[in-house]
């Protein structure tokens, strides 16, 4: 006996049909599934990726007051101990801010499982946000935590806030955008580690976190004035004690062009597919 076929967009049963999802001129359900993810992927291993940044600050927090021998030493009218925090806190917010990125990228490909991420209906400003947002989320918890932590041991204050929270989040998001970078030009965990030892450590550590130019050689000073990570250390220091080795105008616009010129850079390797589709 013949069956007769359901009217179009309808079922056997008499529901409608399923259709596809009207995605309009952004995914916003797959970006939000795609940051949700990056930000679960580190919560889910919390000691490792919060905990631990935070007892390393403190590390070298503890091995600076020891190295004073009880001894206050001043930055201007700050105490040295005081003018540390800040570039230490810092200095753990963009580390961890270039990991996330960095590992999540850099561990798709080298599995083979970042198809799952190039498949879906995502754009490459889509793909780009997702991940700088889990570093920036990232960086920022640690931010947070540190100086709870660092707050309990030596107040720091709050000179300025809006410049503490500003710094805080651009730092992050240039840190972020340079470990996406790294991470899909990277072929292997070594070519990440030599970006790590030979360009994230050396600008953390040459842009004044532990010094201030005022006591550092003319070199110094011509080194921290290209030097971006200097920028965003000096203005997130200003936000807490007032104190800037810089201009915080020069800093704004080094800062929010490095991050529109990195922004560019992501897009075009992810909408080009630079060593991310075979």
């Amino acid at each position: 006996m013949l069956q007769h076929s359901p009217p179009s967009g309808t079922s056997l049963v008499g529901v409608p049909a399923p259709a596809p999802r009207a995605l309009g001129a952004i995914n916003w359900v797959g970006f939000a599934t795609l940051t949700k993810r990056e930000i679960r992927r580190f919560l889910k291993v919390w000691v490792q990726t919060i905990a631990a940044p935070v007892v390393t600050t403190l590390l070298f927090y503890a091995v600076f007051a020891l190295a004073l021998g009880g001894v206050v030493r001043m930055v201007g009218d700050v105490p040295f101990l005081r003018f540390l925090g800040p570039g230490l806190i810092m200095m753990g917010m963009a580390q961890n801010a270039f990991a996330n990125s960095s590992s999540s990228v850099l561990v798709s490909k080298v599995q083979g499982n970042i198809v799952d991420v190039l498949m879906p209906p995502l754009s490459s400003l889509e793909f780009v946000s997702a991940f700088v947002t889990g570093g920036v989320v990232r960086g920022l918890l640690v931010g947070l935590v540190t100086w709870i932590v660092i707050e309990m041991v030596v107040p720091l204050g709050m000179h300025a806030p809006v410049y503490v929270l500003f710094h805080a989040v651009m730092a992050s998001m240039l840190l972020s955008l340079l470990g996406l970078i790294g991470g899909i030009w990277a072929d292997k965990f070594d070519h990440m580690a030599a970006v790590t030892n030979f360009v994230i450590t050396p600008l953390s550590f040459l842009s004044g976190t532990f010094y201030t130019l005022d006591s550092a050689p003319p070199f110094f000073h011509t080194l921290a004035h290209v030097n971006p990570f200097f920028y965003f250390i000096d203005g997130f220091r200003y936000g807490f004690i007032g104190h800037t080795d810089g201009t915080l105008g020069t800093g704004i616009a080094v800062m929010l062009g490095t991050n529109l010129v990195l922004w560019l850079v992501a897009l075009r390797m992810v909408s080009t597919g630079y060593k991310l589709k075979a």
